[in-house]
């Protein structure tokens, strides 16, 4: 959510920079409600005001033994009032709070304009695309050979857009989690964590994906409200809800392994073949939560560290800064890295890295106490993919496939697979 205050101060600024996204947004919605809630707040505070004041003259009434009911009766009229200018303001707060919660985050500076993926600025490459003297062949195909990969199964056991891995494909995305989990733990210094997969309306809300993207959840429940998480940034990022951290403390950086579920409702029909869009993945998930002025450099930090994994298993891949259009909701700037799949013959995103700078700390009253003034300030939170593990396993099965359709086991992986050195 972004400060209401420079609602209050500089409208001009705010409609200018959500054009970039091109969201629409009405100065003058807003301005007609932020008066009307400025004129009841100063009417609930002037009923207020005078009720204490009569009742305050009762007290004294009382006292001096004076008929005291139609003072009664005059502070009864007043109570009645106030309960309904009381029940006035929270619906008109109400409606501001809906309205603030439906406006993404200011993009930083250093984000490009542009309207779709096209307009994405590539920072960098890494890695050699590799030259096969054989048509590659995509993991479907690679899956249905090595009996490893099977969606009609997946389909039988639940619905389209599910699969089953067995055998060693099973455990070469196992060792691909592993990989990611000791390398971001010993490494990189991440506290390695574990949080329920299910979260409450108040966690969802606090990360940016209620109200708005409730359609993209899986529900699982009413009373309370539950959902399956969209990503383990949901629960990792809440730890710090509602809680002032210690400067000392700061940064906090967590590295987590969980199933994620998305019902896919914005992305019917976009890639409907394979694993690249599911509704139930396995993701590890890099958050930091840290100070104002080390968000820069902690994005930079955190999406190296994404890297370092494509780096370890040799995987090519490229940096793209999204541009406007492109970013997501709550998000100020994102770099996506993108790996090479031979059985595209594409890049394909395979990890989201981004500052939301304090959007999602002010909607979960996340904070931090500044040593310098004594006081509670907003963190910033980060949060990126260190990697998705299904995207990884594809890239890995394209990447490192013979012409017989076996896998070559990366030699980051070996330790993890029982010296297993080819599947197939």
């Amino acid at each position: 959510m972004l400060d209401p205050r420079l609602f209050r101060t500089d409208l001009d600024f705010i409609k200018k920079q959500l054009s970039r996204r091109s969201f629409n947004f009405n100065p003058e919605s807003y301005v007609e409600l932020e008066a009307r809630r400025k004129a009841v707040q100063v009417k609930t505070q002037e009923l207020q005001n005078e009720r204490n004041s009569r009742s305050k003259a009762i007290g004294q009434a009382k006292a001096k033994g004076e008929d005291v009911k139609p003072l009664l009766d005059q502070v009864q009229y007043l109570g009645d009032e106030l309960k309904a200018a009381e029940t006035e303001l929270a619906g008109i707060q109400l409606d501001m709070e809906t309205l603030m919660e439906g406006i993404p985050n200011i993009l930083d500076e250093a984000v490009p304009d542009g309207k779709s993926e096209e307009y994405n600025l590539e920072i960098s490459r890494w890695g050699n695309e590799p030259d096969f003297d054989f048509e590659p062949k995509d993991h479907v195909d690679l899956g249905a050979k090595l009996k490893g990969i099977d969606f009609e199964l997946g389909a039988k056991i639940a619905s389209s857009r599910f699969v089953v891995l067995t055998g060693p494909l099973a455990r070469l995305q196992r060792a691909i989690i592993q990989l990611m989990l000791d390398t971001h733990s010993g490494e990189h210094g991440y506290a390695e964590t574990y949080v329920p997969f299910l979260a409450n309306a108040d966690s969802l809300r606090g990360t940016g994906q209620l109200p708005k993207f409730e359609a993209d959840l899986f529900k699982a429940s009413d009373d309370p409200d539950l959902y399956l998480i969209p990503t383990a940034e949901v629960p990792v990022t809440n730890i710090v809800r509602d809680v002032i951290v210690d400067a000392k403390d700061l940064p906090l950086k967590f590295v987590c392994h969980s199933p994620c579920f998305r019902s896919e409702a914005g992305a019917y029909g976009r890639d409907v073949r394979g694993m690249i869009r599911q509704h139930q993945f396995e993701k590890v998930e890099l958050v930091q939560i840290v100070r104002p002025e080390d968000s820069p450099k902690a994005h930079e930090e955190l999406t190296n560290h994404a890297e370092s994994i494509l780096k370890k298993l040799n995987l090519p891949y490229r940096k793209m800064l999204l541009c406007a259009g492109d970013t997501g909701f709550s998000s100020s700037k994102t770099y996506d890295l993108e790996v090479w799949l031979p059985g595209q013959g594409a890049y394909r995103e395979i990890s989201s890295c981004s500052n939301f700078k304090d959007f999602q700390a002010r909607r979960l009253q996340a904070r931090w106490r500044n040593p310098e003034t004594g006081k509670p300030e907003l963190v910033h939170t980060l949060n990126g993919s260190g990697l998705a593990a299904g995207r990884t396993l594809i890239a890995v099965m394209e990447n490192y496939q013979d012409a017989e359709g076996r896998i070559r086991i990366p030699e980051a992986l070996l330790p993890y697979m029982d010296r297993l050195e080819i599947i197939g």
